[in-house]
């Protein structure tokens, strides 16, 4: 990697100062067309991998821009990428696209128009942004000494979009040295940026405990074998897992969100499931508490004359940025909009996301944009994933600003 702070023949502090007045300005003079862009894939939410509608909306937006375009084979990606006037390394620049499947309750005029489907978590405002930042840099490839790489990705929210886009190459030809990325924050006061080194966000599980007993008749209970008392000791040993066998400093969540089991009030079933998620932010304490949930679960049922199994659906690992990254996003956002305007994150996020696959790869950050709505404080807005979640648009012409700041930045 060509560190950020160093420029590209080795001597360190000669990049140039960065021009914060002239992107913001540049910025401001692309709003209109980033938010009109917003509204449209914000009225037509495209859920999963295969986003066509949206993917349109993306390649007929870097239509009139000078920059190498291809799609994706397995999901609809598009990967545009600028070439500088002079050689260097690579930067990648990211935004996902997809939905969520939930109803929307903004009452806004450009509410989506598909039942069922909402833009809860910005990436429609990701995807105009990144456009945006498209736009001023390719005006501005004579002050680039290298490459961006501008990836549109579908399926963070759940089929994990990132790894297939790595399997497909977005990561080569040229080998990408460096990765960046925004995500919005309605809890953020509007135009402030946010990130921290190490974990940002966390790694994800999906749990379900099957315990299997002896059915029989609810009068009877002696003859039978019953799960559900033993599903419900299960709740209360697991959140006691959390708070005698975990550093109260190591950030952990294990929530047991739903119960099943029987089918009407004189029946004892045979079997009580129990579903929940794990959210951890170092390897260590994911496979130490994966490992403690079975054997806690096999051991009590077992105690009860009941079998209990234990299967995990593995999801998104630690979203972990790097330290060197974050500091040289610091030192540019700081220029670009105030060092008082960029927080130092003290904890990580316990959400998760699939840019951590990228960042396994190559050093890089994520950093967090607020944008919350004018006349709500950020701790009453409507949080990501909230049907009625909106954001400040105008706080979009800093994050089309923080994208374009950070390439010039690195490729200077």
């Amino acid at each position: 990697m060509t560190t950020p702070a160093t420029s590209n023949d080795g001597a360190a502090g000669e990049r140039p100062a960065l021009d914060a007045a002239s992107l913001l300005s540049d910025a401001r003079d692309v709003l209109s067309d980033a938010v009109k862009l917003r509204r449209q894939i914000h009225a037509e939410p495209e859920l999963g991998l295969d986003l066509p509608r949206t993917q349109a909306k993306v390649l007929d937006a870097l239509a009139e821009l000078d920059l190498q375009v291809t799609t994706g084979e397995g999901l609809s990606s598009v990967v545009a990428t600028l070439t500088g006037d002079a050689e260097g390394p690579t930067l990648l620049l990211r935004a996902d696209m997809d939905a969520l499947p939930m109803t929307e309750d903004t009452g806004a005029e450009f509410a989506s128009t598909v039942a069922g489907r909402m833009h809860a978590c910005g990436h429609d405002a990701h995807v105009a942004m990144l456009v945006g930042a498209a736009r001023l840099l390719a005006g501005r490839r004579r002050d680039l000494r290298g490459t961006v790489k501008f990836l549109f990705q579908p399926g963070e929210e759940g089929p994990g979009g990132a790894p297939i886009c790595i399997e497909e190459g977005v990561l080569e030809s040229p080998a990408v040295d460096a990765a960046f990325a925004l995500h919005i924050s309605p809890n953020l006061a509007a135009g402030r940026l946010a990130t921290r080194p190490g974990p940002l966000m966390a790694a994800t599980d999906e749990l379900l405990i099957t315990v299997t007993g002896k059915g029989g008749h609810a009068s009877t209970p002696h003859l039978a074998t019953d799960p559900i008392p033993v599903a419900a000791e299960l709740v209360l040993a697991l959140q006691t897992l959390l708070t005698r066998r975990v550093d109260p400093f190591e950030p952990v969540v294990l929530t047991i969100a739903r119960i099943t089991a029987g089918t009407t009030s004189n029946v004892i079933p045979e079997t009580a499931e129990l579903e929940g998620t794990l959210r951890t932010v170092s390897d260590r304490a994911r496979e130490r508490l994966l490992a403690e949930i079975e054997r806690i679960s096999v051991h009590i049922a077992a105690a009860h004359d009941c079998s209990a199994e234990v299967a995990v659906n593995r999801g998104y690992p630690v979203t972990v940025n790097d330290a060197d990254f974050v500091a040289f996003t610091r030192d540019v956002l700081g220029q670009l909009v105030g060092a008082d305007r960029v927080l130092d994150m003290k904890t990580p996020i316990l959400g998760a996301e699939d840019w951590a696959y990228v960042l396994q790869k190559v050093p890089g950050c994520m950093a967090f944009l607020g944008v919350c709505p004018p006349g709500v404080s950020p701790r009453e807005a409507a949080s990501c994933h909230s049907n009625r979640m909106e954001l400040d648009e105008e706080a979009l012409a800093v994050g089309i600003a923080s994208h374009a700041a950070i390439a010039l930045s690195y490729l200077s």
